[in-house]
């Protein structure tokens, strides 16, 4: 008897070292399932460890992200992963960008493909949720509109009454028209596509009678089209697109990470502290713009990142006004109005909070 309890207790004891052992030796993971179930790996360390950010962009709209005849990438969205960049290694050019279509963009984010979306896309509940997306700041207020031909008698929605409409698919855009058309009980002809490309040029054939899309997206792509003149946007919005960076749910920490690069950008702004005049802000005494340039306190610490990770972002990349001026602004083809994109303080949507 005394031995058969000696031998149950010598394999209880073998049992608990193997057991402690197995988590020392065993592979370990930091990794968590987001809520759409997929694995997420720490994409914060990966991304370090990497020494490059990978961005997911459409890379074919003007103004957000498009490739120019030298290979560049500009554009807001394009600026936002460079802004990324310079905070994590002081180094706007650290970034890989990937083109990415509509349809293709979710799973490239769930899949770990790409460390972010920032591709003009709306921030909805079903994505925030079901499609397993963590949203950044909002970038850019959009709304959707309808662009039709300035020699049409189409003036409103009601005048598309039996019109054909050229929309693309996987996107809020198709969802809207919709609901919109079916909301003021009018019949319409949906010319679906899932390529941009081709929507876009069906439309420039004559193939249908308006085309609707984020009036960013119509403004930026009447500038391509051979006669882009002979296009108008009608006033009418029918949506509110409110347009972020995305990535997927998971990692915490890079998800503050790029939370607080998109605030940075806002609150340098705020603070008028912009690329050209940063150097003079370095000796200021006023306690939020040292916080803001690291040169008190240790806010960067809290992220993983260098306390003046905002000088960082400023000096390479420049603030949001500045992104918004280069990419969208009067000088450019686009000559957006910044509307609901101005900061608080002026009458827009834009809002940081504070750092401290």
């Amino acid at each position: 008897m005394f031995m058969n309890k000696l031998v149950i207790i010598l394999g209880a004891s073998l049992i608990f070292t193997t057991t402690a052992c197995g988590g020392d030796s065993a592979p370990t993971t930091d990794a968590s399932t987001n809520s759409g179930g997929t694995l997420v790996a720490n994409r914060w360390n990966t991304i370090k460890n990497r020494g490059q950010l990978i961005c997911g962009v459409s890379g074919e709209v003007p103004g957000f992200s498009f490739v120019g005849t030298n290979g560049e990438y500009s554009g807001i969205d394009v600026d936002v992963c460079r802004a990324i960049a310079a905070a994590l290694f002081d180094n706007p050019d650290a970034v890989e960008f990937r083109n990415l279509s509509a349809k293709e963009r979710f799973t490239a984010l769930q899949t770990g493909e790409v460390d972010i979306l920032s591709r003009n896309t709306t921030w909805t509940l079903s994505r925030a949720t079901s499609v397993g997306l963590e949203f950044a700041p909002v970038v850019f207020y959009d709304g959707q509109a309808i662009m039709v031909r300035k020699n049409s008698a189409i003036k409103s929605l009601a005048d598309l009454k039996d019109k054909a409409i050229c929309v693309q698919t996987g996107t809020t855009t198709e969802q809207n028209l919709a609901d919109q058309m079916r909301k003021r009980n009018i019949t319409y002809k949906p010319v679906v596509f899932e390529d941009v490309n081709v929507t876009f040029a069906t439309y420039a054939e004559g193939r249908c009678d308006a085309i609707t899309a984020d009036r960013s997206a119509l403004v930026s792509r009447r500038t391509t089209l051979p006669k882009p003149e002979d296009n108008v946007v009608l006033d009418e919005v029918i949506s509110s697109e409110p347009l972020a960076p995305a990535v997927a749910k998971g990692d915490a920490k890079w998800s503050d990470t790029v939370n607080w690069v998109v605030y940075a950008l806002i609150k340098g702004e705020e603070l008028g502290i912009n690329s050209q005049n940063l150097g003079q802000f370095t000796t200021s005494n006023d306690p939020d713009v040292k916080r803001f340039l690291g040169t008190e306190g240790d806010l960067g610490q809290g992220l993983g990142l260098t306390n003046d990770f905002a000088a960082r972002i400023i000096k390479h990349v420049g603030n949001y006004g500045e992104l918004y001026d280069r990419n969208l602004g009067p000088k450019t083809k686009l000559n957006l109005a910044r509307g609901q994109n101005q900061l608080w303080s002026k009458g827009g949507l834009l809002y940081s909070p504070p750092f401290r």
